[in-house]
């Protein structure tokens, strides 16, 4: 049996907690890891004076595969954000966040089954942007009016939207090649193409174009407003979407609330020298430390780090496990009960003991 080198991060706020249940569940699917643990977030500020130390980004360049629970990101220091750092030192461009209705969880909507695939360091996200009042927004400014002879208020701030021929390509390119390895249907690009002709046109351009390289599977666009509409009037239509960076993070939090909410949403970044895998929900502190908050989307992001490095049937046992304790709705957290003041709610360890007394019981029949 191949062992496994995976980096473990903690994370802060309800990080520790959850990622200490997810490890186990990892480990209780039967293959072999070799957990290499790191700190990172909030908790660590004081003695490593960062949120995210060099030794986090060479354990995840060593080890190729992370997973990473929820990190706060501090207020008042030069990040803006330390997963948004994370994807782009390690050029993860594309961001994976899979939909899928599980019985048991409320919804207004049953059979989600959408996969949102993202562009990861273009766009508005890019972090190029001029402070209002500054000599370098009034110079902005002023090159805009002399190139396009078009007015912008000195009292503007500035923020620039690049999209790339190359940055379009690969994560187009992706969501093609996901949608053929998962046996996916359609790829559906999504874009404001009508009104930011040469941003979101030119990735409308380039989509169509890789599109022709993959026949066996159907292409559509749409603009992105008509886009939210017709996934809450008719989601079944769509499959996989693929979008800009700044859509994909409004869409993708879209598609979460169709499956009852980010707490079971997992979510994966990619690029071509290393993947890291999380929940798309934050760390929670307020309820650091208390035993209570639901497990399930980090313990699912675990589950698309097991089919990443090719452990298909134990990510399938994982996935089936979480699914029948969800569906039973004995063994849940709180916010997994009908009434969330459910005094027969279980904390997040004893739901995880309880996904993995559902896998022991399962291998066994």
């Amino acid at each position: 049996m191949a062992t496994h080198n995976i980096t473990l991060i903690r994370g802060d706020g309800i990080g520790p907690e959850i990622a200490e249940v997810t490890r186990k569940c990892i480990d209780a699917t039967g293959i072999s890891v070799e957990w290499d643990i790191q700190e990172a977030g909030i908790d660590i500020m004081e003695t490593a004076g960062t949120p995210l130390p060099d030794s986090v980004i060479a354990s995840i360049r060593k080890n190729k595969v992370a997973i990473k629970a929820p990190i706060t990101t501090p207020v008042g220091t030069g990040f803006r954000s330390v997963n948004v750092a994370m994807r782009k030192e390690l050029d993860l461009y594309a961001c994976v966040r899979p939909c899928k209705s599980y019985d048991g969880v409320r919804s207004r909507f049953k059979n989600i089954d959408l996969v949102i695939v993202r562009e990861n360091t273009e766009d508005l996200y890019a972090g190029i942007e001029f402070e209002k009042g500054t000599p370098e927004a009034a110079e902005i400014i002023g090159h805009i009016e002399r190139l396009t002879q078009k007015q912008v208020r000195k009292d503007s701030g500035i923020s620039i939207k690049p999209i790339s021929v190359m940055g379009t390509e690969r994560i187009v390119k992706y969501a093609f090649e996901y949608a053929r390895k998962n046996k996916r249907k359609k790829v559906t690009a999504v874009h404001k193409a009508n009104i930011l002709k040469f941003s979101d046109g030119l990735f409308l351009e380039v989509s169509r174009e890789v599109a022709k390289r993959y026949p066996d599977i159907e292409f559509e666009d749409r603009i992105v407003d008509n886009m939210c509409m017709q996934l809450v009037q008719k989601p079944e239509l769509y499959d996989v979407l693929v979008l800009p960076n700044l859509y994909g993070d409004i869409l993708s939090d879209l598609c979460a609330g169709l499956i009852g909410g980010l707490g079971v949403a997992p979510g994966a970044n990619i690029g071509e020298k290393g993947a890291l895998f999380e929940a798309t929900h934050g760390s929670a502190p307020k309820y650091k430390g208390q035993n209570k908050v639901n497990p399930v989307a980090l313990i699912l992001s675990g589950v698309l780090m097991l089919r990443h490095i090719d452990e298909m049937e134990a990510a399938d046992r994982l996935d089936q496990a979480v699914a029948e304790v969800i569906r039973e709705g004995k063994d849940v957290t709180y916010d997994l009960k009908p009434n969330r003041n459910d005094p027969t709610a279980v904390g997040t360890r004893e739901m995880g003991d309880a996904i993995i007394e559902r896998m022991k019981a399962d291998v066994k029949k």
